[in-house]
């Protein structure tokens, strides 16, 4: 791409004509006036005087819809149809800024503003550019269709016949938004590109990726976490027809630095029936007795340590509550995988110098970057000579944030002068991590004389995920992330303390998708629960009565408590449960509805939820991203996590670390609260509410409270 001058309009040397960019600044302003060679600079929209506009997508598309919600962002302000517009994934490219990636459910709630108002401003400039040539005042003139109307002559310009006459004139610092009432497409069900691509096959992902000369790579890894080559023997794999290369490679995870043994060929089947030829001799570091119990019970003895402070509201420790009136509960969730249905992969070419890769990954921007965190600095490559071809996603959930099968996959190719497509098997992808954290949670809190919550307590003990993933980590600092969510609560608790111990552990750990709320709701909002039981009050007011001011959760719990008919009462063995949970990503909540058998079994019959967005862009998708929270959130609840024998992980593959079938989904209801608040993401708020919510409906149905993840559904007494 051409630098652009400080008016940010270029005569673009691949275009018809002249050419418009305009773009947002890091710093919150959309149209400062800036070079585009600028680090904090990056363009979105190209309008050629063809008519074409083009959008570079900077949030790779993984399922969450960048690919429609953008290009309804800059539709909706600058009076176009969306199929005028254009949306290509950027890969990395300086010119673009930092902040390709995609996480935190950022990609809406970060853009949503910026983004009407780079199309706003574009509107603007184009209607000023009409209203010189006719010679009438821009007050005069109105876009619509793509086109510059004037209002009393019914004259028109096409927006291609204006961008030269347009590219005189200096961007409006605060264009003019829409009144949400006059939207066409905001809030409006429309097409996504990328369906009918999925749809019909069409889509790339980096597992598709096909290159001329293309071998295939698997690595032989280490099932102990943290065990160094000894030795290994590869003749019975050389004489193997198609084997090309064996040799040893490095993988980088976080902190992290493991030895793998890269068997490379002219097809995966080659080199993965070769693989269980290599004979490979590790030697352990004394992580060849663990074990999932042992940990668990070095988690419990933790509880006891102090830990360090996160909120401090009032003085828990100093208040006055009797015996009677205290309560303690201890919550448990395991670690689990995040099960990507596109395991992990990466094709790689390495030419001298330079470096090209092919793959899936949430962060473009750590490809191309400078950082010492970043693909090139690990890899041993110049920033500038590193391009990158970003794919579609085949599942995030925060495991592609992290990018050691990258580094592993420019390893492999450094082997060889053609360029290497490196796959993950199933069972690599489920027992090799990173994967959330064990996580345990001590609560406590006491009443009042008067019946009144007085005092709260919640302690995380619980692997770092940023100590775990950052070589170089102050031990000393407040890990907000891993106490994140529990202290945002709106609750009107006097005094409430978060506190965090942390767990020491030599398996790498991750985000997964709702980061620590995964795991923190589940006990949090269990715990609450709880407490309306020993209040003897109904959870759903027992919650309200501690939202004595307005708030969005207390918004969502009404609505929760219409929609669900939550006053309404149940026959005998039905029960529901409610939860709600605000935090970095977003606020939602749900109620659950389940069915104790006679047979012991649970059934979940229905679950009702509720998110609160402040805006809508396409609300078709927020219901399917509400949808999949709740299906992976079901999953997380009652299916079996990841444990640990002898050192190494027990579950290997679907058939023992299954995913949630078909008829075990419950109906799923959404609604949407859109009120023009602050504006909130959307692909992880569906996910924390429901384990509790679940257990909690549970207890209602059967008197079995859950503490501990996965849920026996089979046999609840």
């Amino acid at each position: 791409m051409e630098e652009i001058s400080r008016r940010h309009f270029i005569k673009s040397a691949g275009t018809a004509g002249f050419a418009i960019w305009l773009g947002l600044s890091a710093k919150g302003n959309p149209l400062m006036a800036m070079d585009i060679a600028s680090a904090n600079f990056s363009p979105y929209i190209l309008i050629e005087s063809s008519g074409l506009i083009t959008i570079f997508n900077t949030k790779p598309e993984m399922g969450q819809g960048t690919l429609q919600s953008f290009p309804a962002l800059i539709a909706e302000e600058l009076e176009v149809s969306m199929d005028q517009i254009i949306i290509k994934q950027s890969n990395g490219e300086k010119v673009l800024g930092g902040g390709q990636s995609a996480g935190g459910s950022a990609s809406i709630r970060t853009n949503y503003l910026p983004m009407r108002k780079v199309g706003a401003a574009a509107k603007e400039v184009l209607i000023i550019a009409a209203s010189r040539i006719w010679g009438v005042d821009a007050a005069e003139c109105y876009a619509e269709n793509g086109t510059v109307i004037h209002k009393a002559s019914k004259k028109t310009l096409p927006y291609g016949k204006l961008i030269e006459e347009a590219s005189k004139i200096e961007l409006p610092k605060n264009p003019k938004l829409k009144d949400p009432k006059d939207f066409k497409i905001l809030g409006k069900a429309t097409k996504r590109q990328d369906i009918p691509l999925k749809t019909n096959g069409k889509a790339g992902f980096g597992i598709d990726v096909k290159l001329p000369c293309m071998l295939y790579a698997v690595v032989e890894r280490s099932q102990v976490f943290g065990a160094t080559l000894k030795s290994y023997d590869a003749t019975a794999v050389m004489k193997i027809a198609g084997i090309k290369k064996v040799g040893p490679i490095e993988r980088i995870v976080g902190k992290y630095k493991y030895t793998g043994i890269a068997i490379i060929g002219n097809s995966y089947w080659t080199v993965s029936q070769a693989r269980k030829k290599l004979k490979v001799v590790w030697k352990n570091n004394g992580h060849e007795t663990f074990n999932t119990v042992d940990y668990e019970n070095h988690l419990r003895k933790l509880a006891a340590e102090p830990g360090v402070t996160g909120k401090n509201i009032g003085s828990v420790e100093t208040v006055q509550i009797s015996p009677e009136n205290t309560f303690e509960a201890f919550y448990e969730t395991p670690m689990v995988a995040h099960h990507t249905l596109e395991p992990m992969n990466c094709t790689a070419h390495v030419q001298g110098d330079k470096l090209e890769i092919w793959t899936s990954t949430q962060v473009a921007s750590a490809m191309t970057g400078s950082g010492a965190n970043d693909l090139p600095k690990q890899v041993g490559f110049a920033p500038e000579n590193v391009k990158l071809n970003n794919q579609f996603i085949g599942g995030g959930f925060g495991r592609r944030l992290y990018f050691d099968y990258i580094v592993e996959a420019v390893n492999v190719a450094k082997l060889v002068d053609v360029p290497v497509k490196l796959i993950w098997s199933r069972e690599d992808t489920t027992t090799q991590g990173p994967f959330r954290p064990m996580t345990f949670s001590k609560l406590s809190a006491g009443f009042s004389t008067d019946g009144k919550l007085s005092t709260f307590q919640h302690k995380v003990i619980s692997p770092s995920y940023f100590e775990s993933m950052q070589a170089n980590f102050d031990r000393t600092k407040v890990d907000s992330i891993m106490m994140e969510g529990i202290a945002e609560q709106a609750y009107e608790i006097p005094n409430l303390k978060t506190t965090y111990v942390r767990a020491d552990l030599h398996i790498p750990v991750a985000a997964w998708r709702s980061v620590t709320s995964s795991t923190l709701a589940f006990a949090h909002e269990g715990f609450i629960d709880e407490l309306a039981y020993k209040a003897k009050k109904d959870p759903m007011d027992f919650r309200l009565e501690m939202l004595t001011k307005p708030s969005d959760t207390k918004k969502v719990l009404l609505k929760l408590k219409e929609v669900s008919n939550w006053e309404q009462k149940l026959p005998q063995g039905k029960g529901r449960g409610v939860a709600v949970w605000d935090f970095f990503a977003g606020l939602a909540g749900q109620v659950v509805e389940v069915t104790h058998h006679p047979d012991k079994t649970i059934s979940i019959d229905k679950v009702i939820a509720v998110i609160d967005l402040g805006a809508v862009v396409n609300a078709d998708n927020v219901k399917n991203q509400i949808e999949g929270a709740i299906i992976m959130a079901l999953g997380a609840a009652i299916k079996p996590g990841i444990t640990f024998k002898d050192g190494k992980t027990v579950e290997q593959n679907f058939y023992d670390n299954p995913l949630v079938r078909i008829n075990e989904a419950p109906a799923v209801e959404v609604h949407i609260l859109a009120d023009g608040g602050k504006v909130k993401g959307v692909g992880e708020p569906g996910l924390p509410p429901f384990a509790p919510a679940l257990a909690n409906a549970i207890f209602a149905a059967s008197g079995t409270r859950f503490r501990k993840m996965p849920f026996e559904l089979k046999t609840v007494e």
